[in-house]
């Protein structure tokens, strides 16, 4: 092979790597619910990729790839577990933030179905290997045999791994979740009660049993780490309101309308929101700024 030729195999290599990195980027993301150690896995899986001796021997490079990132992954998962066992509050994922009016419609409808608050929150509670059978199989489209390659269970363990992970998940979706434009309309309309101090409207938008889970992570104050209840909930919200904050911009957060906000104190907020039958089913607060070091404040 002349240096030519090798130059241009470094270059196919390299296009296709990176015409995949998305879907790898939401594998790795999805099973350890952090952007920063989702990077990580997929550059080591480009190292790897480098120092296979013939490339063009893989077979199959986006099964290679995918496979290797979801090793590397469910790795990391495991060590971030013990980590996490010393958390100061309440844990959340990191939130992937993006321009909501940037944000193709499809392609939000499809991050949402890998990567929503909502299924990162109910995954925190399964075992390591459950999660990851589960999202490798149901969520991107893995065989049990590919399955059991990562997770080193055979492919029945790893079927019933799915199914013991995919109750939990089901207990825990959305029955009747809602349109693109339904969620973005209700979380306007909770922005709008909570400017305005509206405790009997903003009741109204919220279920019953809504929870609230605030994730400052020992490093800012949240001083409600959990909440329950619709009455609790925006009592809460409207005291917080009574110093108003410098920016409220509505955002995508993890493919679904969410709101990016800097309080009167000047800590930076995201807040996700899960909506069941047209109500707020949870909202989820980032506050901890480690999580928060890639969300911009403008729109534009």
């Amino acid at each position: 092979m002349t240096g030519r030729d090798a130059e241009r195999g470094a270059e196919e290599l390299a296009q296709a790597f990176e015409a995949r990195r998305p879907r790898l980027l939401r594998v790795a993301y999805a099973t350890t619910g952090s952007l920063a150690e989702a990077e990580d896995c997929v550059q080591e899986a480009w190292l790897r990729l480098l120092r296979v001796p013939d490339p063009e021997s893989i077979r199959d490079l986006g099964a290679w790839l995918t496979t290797t990132v979801s090793r590397l992954a469910l790795d990391a998962l495991g060590s971030a577990r013990a980590r996490r066992e010393r958390y100061v509050g309440p844990w959340l994922p990191e939130p992937l933030v993006e321009d909501l009016k940037a944000t193709d419609p499809a392609d939000r409808v499809t991050l949402d179905e890998s990567v929503s608050m909502a299924l990162l929150v109910v995954l925190e509670r399964l075992s390591p290997a459950e999660r990851t059978s589960f999202l490798l199989h149901d969520v991107f489209g893995m065989s049990f045999t590919e399955v059991a390659g990562v997770v080193g269970r055979s492919p029945a363990a790893v079927r019933q791994l799915a199914s013991r992970a995919r109750q939990h998940v089901d207990g825990g979706r959305p029955r009747f979740p809602p349109t693109a434009a339904q969620q973005e309309e209700l979380v306007t309309a909770f922005a709008a009660a909570c400017a305005e101090g509206d405790l009997e409207g903003l009741v109204t938008l919220l279920d019953p049993g809504v929870v609230w889970r605030a994730d400052g992570g020992g490093k800012v104050i949240a001083a409600l780490p959990v909440g329950h209840g619709a009455d609790e909930v925006a009592r809460w919200l409207l005291a917080f309101m009574r110093r108003p904050p410098t920016l409220v911009r509505l955002a995508s957060v993890n493919g679904g309308p969410g709101l990016v906000v800097r309080d009167g104190g000047g800590v930076l907020t995201v807040v996700a929101f899960t909506i069941d039958a047209g109500r707020i089913t949870a909202l989820d607060v980032v506050r901890n700024p480690d999580k928060l070091t890639a969300v911009r404040e403008a729109g534009d």
